[in-house]
């Protein structure tokens, strides 16, 4: 589990691609505390630590993983929100995410409202039912409160620190990032389904 706040600012450093695929994070983590099987968030996707060096990690993803996520975007130097898994009695600055994303956003606006940038993201039609006004979601592993909805969009605001110890500082019109929907939105929907 996992709480939307980045921790680390990862890049990545090389990916071999072998069956599934490896990807080698350059981290300011100190890595001696990293366990091989340890959970790390990827800009939102949870993966398994399977190699530690000095400054980085390696994480594995299979075919599905890079099907459903942005991970297939990726090359060598692409920046990486990273977080850590919540530890018991970890502050809970964000929401409760649980690392496994529900689809992928596209960013179709982008900007600048006082010192703030205000994006905006349309989304898949599966998806749209699950956004909320005032509601939370996590793009890219980073926990948000929702703005505005109108049917498949809906729009956030991104502080300036936000944008500089985040990759959100760099996103632009077309970007598609991960999305996890909150959690609570799924379980309404699915208690909804199962009364009708």
């Amino acid at each position: 589990m996992f709480t939307g706040i980045v921790t680390d600012l990862g890049r990545v450093r090389r990916i071999e691609r072998s069956g599934d695929t490896k990807f080698t994070l350059e981290t300011r983590y100190d890595t001696a505390t990293i366990p091989l099987g340890a959970s790390i968030a990827h800009n939102g996707c949870c993966l398994t630590v399977i190699e530690t060096g000095p400054d980085c990690f390696t994480v594995q993803a299979s075919k599905e993983t890079l099907t459903v996520t942005t991970l297939s975007d990726w090359g060598e130097g692409t920046r990486v929100n990273l977080e850590r898994a919540l530890a018991v009695g970890d502050e809970l600055g964000g929401h409760i995410v649980s690392g496994h994303v529900d689809g992928i956003a596209r960013v179709t606006g982008r900007r600048e409202e006082g010192e703030s940038i205000r994006f905006t993201f349309a989304v898949p039609d599966a998806l749209k039912g699950f956004i909320a006004p005032k509601g939370s979601v996590a793009l890219d592993g980073v926990s948000l409160t929702i703005n505005g909805v109108e049917d498949d969009r809906f729009d956030v605001n991104i502080i300036p620190h936000t944008a500089e110890v985040t990759t959100f500082g760099g996103l632009t019109v077309g970007d598609r990032v991960n999305m996890e929907i909150d959690m609570l939105a799924r379980y309404v929907a699915r208690l909804l389904e199962v009364k009708e």
